[in-house]
């Protein structure tokens, strides 16, 4: 398929991974210099060297794991009338080893970071290096956050979404992935803000912070769930015109808020920065965005 794409269609190649996409967002909306760090595993191959190149580009500290035998994994996106539909062969993104992060220069970067984000997707990878990560942040009063990321994450790594649920002092997702997570926990609803509010009130590994839920809902408003109440953003609306591709525009939300956050911003501004960054990222192909954020 990749092959038919590439020789019968204009492709673009752009940089993805969707915790990098978040990653990239939020050091992008902060335009602090080296104010992120990522971790990820990639080939030795071009796209390597081309996603290396890209990160860097855009002020990540990166540390990747280079596989010896795996390509570096692709995804194609196909969009049809803004709606994308995405076919992932993940290759060496499914080879990341936590013996990786155990080396002192990359546990390092652990051991310096005040706030840690992972997706759900990376529980399919290393559910040992989202363990050490978890109880690190734990032991030490960090901010440790999670996305639900899908609805087979959900539905088919129930269990260790499960043990590393307690650890998470937020949970990100979108209103189809909070529906299956309380489908496949018995929950009999489909209410969005029921299910966000016992998503938060599940039971905490420390308990240094609260746990707070954040479901987006497309066009519909973001869904927030703490202290046993719920409340409304309204997103921004783009006019259908103007919609390039809903690819990347999740990740993009969690990175604009994730830059308030660490700012310890209060959640309404984290909100509002989230909408601003998914409403860049919508008008343009893939993640990406200008070279400076227009935010205030």
């Amino acid at each position: 398929m990749y092959d038919e794409m590439a020789s019968k269609y204009t492709v673009e190649y752009i940089a993805g991974g969707a915790t990098q996409n978040s990653i990239k967002v939020a050091q992008w909306m902060l335009q602090i210099p080296g104010a992120t760090s990522y971790m990820g595993c990639i080939g030795k191959d071009k796209f390597g060297e081309e996603m290396k190149k890209n990160s860097t580009k855009a002020g990540v500290n990166v540390h990747y794991y280079e596989d010896e035998a795996a390509p570096t994994g692709t995804c194609a996106v196909c969009v049809v009338g803004g709606e994308r539909s995405l076919i992932a062969n993940l290759s060496a993104a499914n080879c990341y080893k936590s013996e990786h992060l155990k080396r002192p220069e990359n546990w390092a970067l652990v051991e310096n970071a005040k706030y840690f984000y992972i997706a759900g997707f990376f529980l399919t990878v290393s559910p040992e290096s989202i363990m050490l990560v978890a109880e690190h942040a734990a032991a030490n009063n960090k901010i440790f956050s999670m996305n639900l990321s899908a609805p087979f994450i959900c539905e088919f790594f129930k269990d260790v979404q499960e043990k590393a649920l307690p650890y998470m002092d937020y949970v990100f997702g979108n209103e189809t992935e909070a529906r299956t997570f309380a489908k496949v926990h018995g929950w009999e609803t489909e209410n969005v803000e029921e299910i966000a509010l016992k998503i938060s009130q599940w039971p905490k590994a420390s308990g240094a912070h609260k746990r707070i839920t954040v479901i987006t809902q497309g066009a519909d408003p973001v869904v927030i769930a703490e202290d046993g109440k719920v409340k409304l953003f309204p997103v921004i609306l783009l006019p259908k015109e103007k919609l390039v591709d809903t690819n990347g525009a999740g990740d993009a939300f969690v990175g604009g808020f994730l830059s308030q956050l660490v700012q310890e911003k209060p959640i309404e501004d984290c909100v509002k920065a989230g909408c601003y960054a998914a409403n860049v990222i919508i008008q343009r192909s893939g993640c990406t965005y200008p070279e400076k954020p227009d935010f205030s």
